[in-house]
């Protein structure tokens, strides 16, 4: 056993299979760098692959419950393989997180990642080799650039309910850069109706930044409505996931918990139902 694998508490799933290999090791085995979504169709009513569009259902996602951690991936993960469903663009990992009251992933180490965390409801402690200590919790978006090497540990802050968050990872667009920290409250830049940016490239931009040129925006809609979103750079795909309601994003009818990556356009047009809460993830689709 090596020495990192020696620190790992149980309760966290382990990418890293071969202990010879750094965790972006193994994950660029698995992808390849042809970061492209499969151009083979998805088996019926599982997925749907056109020619600049495919569609994850909210009901194909990965699932693992291990009582303390009630899990759905819509990339594989851990003990969840899909080949076909490996990524889209530099985008890894989206994964939507149930963590009981009290329990949490213990330490466990990262490199050469860009990783996400939105709390969707309750409150999730961070810790990390780094010194930080914090707690986010909804209306919060937190970053951790990996780089040459971070150990970390989330856990569920109280004892009376459960912590729903999103983990996302994206390759990084630059290798062993100095790991960094960092999180923001959305509740002041949050804009009803519209899609409002959390994530970019840029350090004076609003949200946070990380080192890819991507850019997440988000959109709390309580009325019908129509708009348009256009990418920031027109090589890039969107990954479209529906966090509550409906909407119809370039025709396709999407309900909660869809997944819809799209690329090959300049602009998206959206029709949300009232009651509707969307991310939108815009990444590069190859290195």
């Amino acid at each position: 056993m090596t020495a990192i694998a020696g620190m790992l508490l149980p309760r966290i799933l382990n990418l890293e299979t071969d202990s010879k290999k750094t965790s972006s090791e193994i994950l660029e085995e698995q992808v390849g760098f042809n970061h492209l979504p499969s151009d083979k169709a998805g088996l019926p009513n599982e997925e749907e692959n056109n020619m600049n569009m495919i569609l994850h259902k909210a009901y194909t996602r990965g699932h693992a419950n291990h009582g303390w951690l009630n899990t759905y991936h819509s990339f594989s993960f851990a003990n969840y393989y899909n080949p076909k469903r490996m990524h889209f663009g530099v985008l890894r990992v989206l994964n939507d997180d149930v963590v009981a009251p009290s329990e949490g992933f213990g330490t466990h180490p990262h490199d050469n990642m860009e990783i996400i965390s939105i709390p969707l409801s309750g409150d999730l402690e961070h810790k990390d080799s780094m010194g930080n200590v914090a707690v986010i919790k909804q209306g919060d978006v937190q970053v951790m650039s990996a780089g040459t090497g971070v150990f970390h540990s989330e856990y569920n802050k109280n004892d009376d309910q459960d912590v729903h968050f999103l983990q996302i990872w994206v390759y990084p667009n630059e290798k062993n850069v100095t790991p960094r920290y960092d999180q923001v409250s959305l509740r002041e830049i949050e804009k009803p109706n519209e899609f409002y940016q959390i994530l970019s490239p840029n350090k004076e931009d609003q949200g946070v930044w990380i080192h890819q040129d991507a850019w997440f925006h988000m959109g709390k809609f309580d009325r019908e409505t129509q708009l348009n979103y256009k990418l920031k750079n027109p090589e890039n795909g969107v990954y479209a996931f529906i966090l509550e309601g409906q909407a119809e994003i370039e025709g396709q009818a999407l309900e909660k918990r869809d997944g819809l990556g799209i690329w090959d356009i300049n602009t998206l047009e959206i029709q949300t139902e009232s009651n509707t809460e969307i991310l939108l993830m815009e990444v590069p689709m190859t290195t």
